[in-house]
């Protein structure tokens, strides 16, 4: 089903998949809101943020993003136009899917799969062309990785704020110390606090959120040199170094590679 939103009728039906497809311009927000079913959520162009009270996901061109069932969203079309297409699945539906939002890597099988769901309509016969192709879509939507793409955000609210800032204004030179001073905390109290909160160091906290900048721009086309400076890094080199260790492949393979 082309161009509908989410409805609760979906909720209700049979099917263990139902799958829609929505086109958004550059800079669209879908506001807040949660789904009965788990979703998919499939970017075939552009980039998107999906953003929860846990955290933000960062969504690449042709990967995806997991969305439990009842997990409060927003989604941000970070670079557009987006062209979406998403699967939602009665949450027992499949075994072993995770509970928690996850960015997927998305394989060209998978792609082609969810391309031609859309067209299959809400209700159908398991034993049909279309039954298949959705027990096929069941099947492979296990398989998908698990992609380095999440920025869980601390439960402080002090804590929460100042990260939330440095996500809006990201730069590699910002320090522990500075932080600590600016919360009132020694050193080892703020690094411990930050590990406790998510999960990650600061260093690599602060790392993410400068990729989290970084990724709409290079996918949109711009020079790594341009990016690189103007997120506050000494070099083109020293920035390709860190998207490297983080998505293991320089920024001009990793897109020319489709992500």
């Amino acid at each position: 089903m082309r161009d509908v939103h989410y409805q609760p009728l979906y909720d209700r039906v049979a099917s263990a998949v139902v799958a829609i497809g929505n086109d958004y311009l550059a800079g669209h927000v879908v506001e807040p809101h949660s789904h009965g079913r788990s979703q998919l959520l499939y970017g075939a162009t552009g980039v998107m943020t999906v953003v929860t009270e846990h955290g933000a996901w960062v969504v690449p061109p042709e990967q995806a993003v997991w969305l439990p069932a009842g997990e409060v969203h927003s989604v941000h079309m970070t670079m557009g136009p987006v062209q979406t297409r998403s699967a939602f699945v009665r949450p027992d539906a499949i075994p072993g899917l995770p509970d928690r939002c996850q960015v997927l890597g998305m394989s060209a099988l998978m792609r082609e799969l969810l391309l031609q769901a859309v067209d299959v309509p809400l209700e159908y016969d398991p034993a049909s062309r279309d039954g298949l192709l959705m027990a096929l879509l069941q099947q492979e939507m296990t398989r998908l990785p698990v992609l380095p793409l999440s920025l869980p955000f601390p439960r402080d609210r002090r804590l929460a704020r100042r990260c939330r800032r440095l996500l809006d204004q990201p730069t590699p030179h910002d320090g522990i110390d500075q932080w600590a001073k600016g919360l009132g905390m020694s050193r080892r109290a703020f690094t411990r606090l930050f590990r406790e909160q998510t999960g990650m160091s600061f260093a690599a906290w602060r790392q993410q959120a400068c990729l989290f900048a970084a990724l709409p721009r290079l996918a949109a086309g711009e020079a790594v040199t341009t990016v690189a400076l103007d997120l506050g890094y000494d070099s083109p080199a020293a920035f390709t170094s860190m998207f490297r260790r983080a998505l293991g492949a320089p920024p001009s393979r990793y897109f020319s590679a489709g992500g």
